[in-house]
């Protein structure tokens, strides 16, 4: 069966965010297995990419492409409850483009679309605690810390490490904008 989650392409001034389809596979183990995303990804083989990124019904990914290659992937969850209605974020950036506001413009396209178009009032991620680089490019972005969440998941090493949950509301976006 083909996997399709349905997702419109989504075009930034500086990125392009294209669904992952299911031939994208090498492009993942490329982008999970570079040296600046495995710390905080973790190891990542064929039957782990399948199960993440093609076997969950409810995570959405995309690839994110600049200059006609894939640089990076950034993926929703959604809360679609009308009680609810929030949204949660990860995202890797390949090594080679860190620290080139890619991650930062990739960050505002989704969560533009998130707010405008799928109707969520709140979006979080949980960086790992000590990955201050992603923490620093999400609160330029808006996001604020909450709290730490002990224990909250198992890093590469096989021990449990600390994350920190931050969050974003519909209303403090529209400030920053891209």
């Amino acid at each position: 069966m083909d996997f399709d989650q349905g997702l419109p392409t989504l075009a930034g001034p500086r990125v392009t965010l294209r669904p992952l389809k299911r031939d994208d596979t090498a492009t993942l183990r490329t982008l999970l297995t570079d040296p600046a995303v495995i710390p905080w990804w973790g190891v990542y083989d064929d039957a782990r990419i399948e199960r993440d990124f093609f076997d969950l019904a409810w995570t959405y990914t995309y690839l994110i492409e600049t200059g006609g290659g894939a640089v990076g992937l950034i993926q929703f969850e959604e809360v679609p409850d009308p009680d609810y209605k929030q949204a949660s974020i990860d995202l890797a950036l390949d090594g080679a483009h860190q620290g080139r506001g890619l991650g930062t413009s990739a960050l505002r396209v989704l969560i533009r679309y998130l707010i405008e178009t799928r109707g969520h009032h709140r979006i979080s991620i949980d960086p790992a605690a000590g990955n201050s680089r992603a923490i620093h490019v999400y609160e330029k972005v808006g996001f604020k810390p909450v709290g730490i969440m002990r224990a909250y998941e198992r890093g590469p090493d096989g021990t449990w490490h600390d994350n920190l949950l931050m969050d974003l509301l519909a209303a403090e976006f529209a400030g920053h904008g891209e």
